[in-house]
């Protein structure tokens, strides 16, 4: 299955999925993207460069060392942070890492009042699938 069809059939499984998108944080771009309407290109960059922040930013990446540091834990690459939600005014943006590259992460944006465990739970199903389509 393409990239395209994987987001969308997740896009389809996730409770009030209005959109869904495929991000490469080693570069800042957005690989593969579907929405349910329209918005500008300017808009969709600004996903995959948040994407990245939220995953790789300084502060992130220093509280992982610390985290690691204090456990004793060699710095193998290994992240803690696999998902971050997001709620904004009117919806929820899931965040996550995908499993065999690290450096690519999937967002999903639902609708507020889709219920919180039932988008996550399809979500991290989804994850698997649309991560192979690359």
């Amino acid at each position: 299955m393409s990239l395209d069809a994987s987001i969308q059939s997740a896009i389809s499984s996730i409770p009030e999925c209005v959109a869904g998108g495929y991000v490469d944080m080693s570069t800042g771009m957005l690989i593969g993207v579907k929405t349910v309407e329209s918005h500008p290109q300017e808009i969709l960059d600004f996903v995959a460069a948040a994407t990245a922040d939220l995953f790789q930013g300084k502060n992130v990446v220093t509280i992982e060392k610390m985290f690691k540091k204090n456990r004793g834990l060699d710095d193998d690459g290994h992240h803690y942070f696999q998902e971050i939600l997001v709620f904004s005014d009117n919806l929820l943006h899931i965040f996550q890492r995908c499993k065999n590259n690290p450096d690519h992460a999937v967002v999903w944006v639902c609708n507020k009042s889709a219920n919180i465990g039932m988008a996550l739970t399809k979500a991290r199903m989804s994850l698997d699938s649309v991560e192979k389509a690359l």
